[in-house]
């Protein structure tokens, strides 16, 4: 660190621009990083997707020269705030790539050997901007500011063949900085330039079969690389033998995107080393691990067998004698036929990813408490009737590193002055603040709430009302995530407003975040219709100084580093039973906002740790929801409750435009209608809607005095059970069974 430092001081910064010296100081980090690995058993994060955010800052951090670096270049005449213009590595799409980013900060932190691979994508996730409202995507090029703290390993390349082509897959190590500094391997792919597409978008379109095929490729090339390189590395240390492989590897599969590396580990071991396919079921039976992060039918993967054999035959015929093995120990434990579909790998023509994983995977593991007991009783009751000891919970958890130490420095100094810093390597010591003082909290808010109208002023041209409440919804833009609800609970208050009804209303700014997939024509809707609610709200002079709408564009990790640490209620609506977890609600607790919810994902959690007194929960629970599925009459409720009716028809009644896009008349369709796959208000938003307007109304009300600031604080006490390092602890002890170095 001193050395560092002393670099630092001596560094001529004379005429260079923010660039410049990114690159210089990041280079002179790397030479003080060295990642070293221990003999012995490590775990391994296969994962599609690492929402990684800036690195500068976290690193300088877990370094431990942040602050003081920062007045060294203040010393010098650097406008360090340049430096916030950095651009984020958005190599995913959302909580899934963002855990990943927070499970390998937390393994490095709490010195687990734990290592991460992906893939280097050209482009991040696209980036946002609004015109007229709707979003508007275009190239994220996130290596502008070139990549410094990444290292090519050009010697260690290897090539990743398909039926019609080979690919070069060459390794870039980014080094993820701790107690220990482990490592993510991201692959980048060379050669033609269509192999180079697999390595162009996150996610590319699949509706056509070009691109079914590329995505295949992707989530292929990913496994082939990966896997290649631990078999390879195992043999040369212990040749042909693999009865020792599950001992010196732990590989976790994050959802279903990488369940190829399955197929490929026992063809290659099949193939290349001549080992009984048996043995090698059983080695992978004792290897791979399959993390669960959703119960959505679209997100468990199931891939054409014939398009999948059309370029990877010998994977495809690999996943077939899996079903071969795997039916025959299905009827040796007296599965009925109907069971043993339900398990099925390969059922008809349709390879079920999650299925495969399911089977094969030593531990299968949800991601909160609810929706790891959906997952047994809903999504995979037979396999969890025959393997009950194979399905575990692990509670997702967010690094505080980033998401209170770096994100919000002055709440960290308050605790650091209240707790002593010891904190910081032991959250559990937050149980232990007083809440009863919360002057000096509330103060810390009001900077935070004030740096976020900076930044929010900035990026976005918009000026937030001064003093207001401040609630968020910042997340994927998806129907289950019901900001669609949110929209029409505002228009509730917007009209009770100018109708006199709110007498005493605090000023509220309600701040959305979001993107929506690019072919994802109804979360493009949502986003549209909130914006045309914001024009009309923001511009009304009977009510403007009261409420405010505003969504911020290209929302990302660095944003939501301000977001989360200047709000004061946190939105986390989801309809019961769909959110698998959540990660967003951990780090606005953390920061000292209540929730404003559902009994869904970690909500549930939360409210355990933090007292259902201090957030504020509505709508029905997942048993209520499992029983109005087939009684449920959406339009019953709005033609009985004229409010409702009133905000729902201004999708419909001429209230905001659409441009002729016909966003509005299918999401008002969607609500009263329903479509083929799915009935009326498939999210039961009109169930839940009034009791929501009810809860909002009661923040408002709540909100300004101490008992409103201690809720705020007993959230920021409780929330040690939310880190990652407790997750990552949990996955050590109860999954991989790896030891701190």
């Amino acid at each position: 660190m001193t050395e560092l430092l002393q670099e630092l001081k001596d560094l001529d910064v004379a005429g260079k621009d923010i660039k410049t010296l990114y690159t210089e100081i990041s280079a002179l980090c790397m030479k003080y990083i060295a990642p070293k690995k221990r003999e012995g058993r490590r775990a391994y994060y296969l994962s599609i997707e690492y929402l990684m955010g800036r690195m500068f800052h976290n690193n300088l951090l877990e370094l431990g020269v942040l602050e003081e670096a920062e007045k060294i270049l203040s010393a010098k005449g650097v406008n360090v705030a340049g430096f916030e213009e950095i651009e984020d590595a958005a190599l995913g799409n959302g909580g899934l790539g963002r855990l990943a980013a927070c499970f390998l900060d937390s393994a490095a932190g709490c010195a687990y050997p734990l290592d991460g691979y992906g893939i280097r994508y050209k482009y991040g996730l696209f980036k946002q901007k609004f015109v007229n409202g709707e979003q508007v995507e275009s190239a994220d090029d996130w290596l502008t500011w070139g990549d410094p703290w990444s290292v090519k390993r050009e010697k260690e390349k290897r090539v990743v063949h398909f039926a019609d082509m080979d690919v070069t897959a060459v390794p870039y190590d980014m080094p993820i900085v701790g107690k220990s500094v482990n490592t993510l391997r991201l692959f980048d792919a060379e050669g033609s330039e269509q192999a180079k597409k697999i390595c162009d978008y996150l996610y590319p379109a699949d509706d056509t079969e070009e691109g079914k095929l590329l995505r295949i490729r992707q989530e292929y090339f990913l496994s082939a690389a990966a896997i290649g390189e631990l078999v390879e590395k195992y043999a040369q240390k212990h040749g042909r033998n693999f009865n020792k492989f599950s001992e010196y590897h732990s590989i976790q599969l994050n959802d279903t995107h990488a369940v190829m590396s399955v197929a490929e580990f026992i063809r290659l071991l099949t193939k290349e080393y001549g080992i009984t396919f048996s043995r090698a079921l059983e080695f992978a039976k004792h290897t791979f691990n399959y993390t669960n992060h959703t119960i959505l039918p679209e997100a468990l993967e199931c891939w054409n067998y014939a398009l999948m054999e059309k370029i990877l035959p010998d994977i495809a015929a690999v996943f077939k004698t899996i079903q071969v093995y795997a039916t025959r120990e299905w009827k040796a434990k007296g599965c009925t036929q109907e069971e043993i579909a339900a398990m099925s790998v390969l059922h008809g023509n349709c390879l079920s990813m999650a299925n495969a994983a399911v089977y094969v995977g030593e531990k299968v593991n949800g991601v909160a408490a609810i929706h790891s007991e959906l997952v047994k009783r809903n999504l995979f009751p037979v396999a969890y009737k025959y393997y009950p000891d194979k399905f575990q919970n692990v509670t997702n958890g967010i690094t505080q590193r980033r998401w209170l130490m770096l994100c919000n420095r002055e709440l960290s100094a308050l605790l650091d002055k209240k707790l002593t810093p010891a904190w910081r390597e032991d959250m559990a010591r937050l149980e232990t603040l007083d809440t009863g003082d919360t002057a000096e909290f509330i103060a810390v808010k009001e900077i935070k709430k004030k740096q976020l109208a900076d930044y929010v002023l900035r990026h976005d041209g918009v000026k937030l009302l001064d003093g207001a409440i401040v609630y968020a919804q910042v997340k994927r833009l998806h129907e289950y995530k019901r900001q669609l609800m949110t929209a029409f609970a505002i228009l509730r208050i917007y009209y009770d407003l100018k109708e006199g009804k709110l007498p005493d209303f605090r000023p509220s700014v309600f701040l959305f975040g979001a993107k929506a997939a690019s072919g994802y024509f109804r979360a493009k809707g949502i986003i549209k219709y909130l914006n045309e609610i914001a024009r009309l709200v923001n511009n009304d002079e009977q009510t403007n100084k009261l409420l405010q709408v505003v969504f911020v564009q290209n929302y990302n990790v660095s944003y939501a580093e301000k977001i989360v640490a200047g709000t004061d209620v946190s939105l986390q609506v989801s309809t019961a039973g769909f959110e698998a977890s959540g990660t967003g609600n951990m780090k606005f607790m953390l920061n000292g906002a209540v929730t404003c919810g559902t009994m869904d994902g970690a909500n549930i959690e939360i409210v355990e740790h933090a007292g259902k007194e201090n957030n504020y929960i509505f709508g029905a629970s997942v048993e209520e929801i499992e029983r109005l599925k087939d009684t449920y009459d959406p339009n019953a409720i709005l033609d009985s409750t004229p409010e409702l009716k009133r905000v729902a028809d201004t999708l419909v009644d001429g209230t905001f435009s659409d441009g002729g896009k016909g966003y509005f008349k299918e999401l008002y369709d969607s609500l009263t209608v329903g479509a083929h796959w799915h009935k009326p208000d498939h999210y039961f938003i009109f169930r839940d809607l009034p009791e929501y307007v009810d809860a909002l109304i009661k923040v408002n009300r709540d909100y300004g005095d101490t008992a409103f600031a201690k809720k705020q604080m007993e959230n920021t006490a409780h929330a040690a059970f939310f880190s990652s390092d407790r997750a990552i602890a949990d996955y050590a002890r109860k999954i991989w069974h790896i030891e701190k170095a």
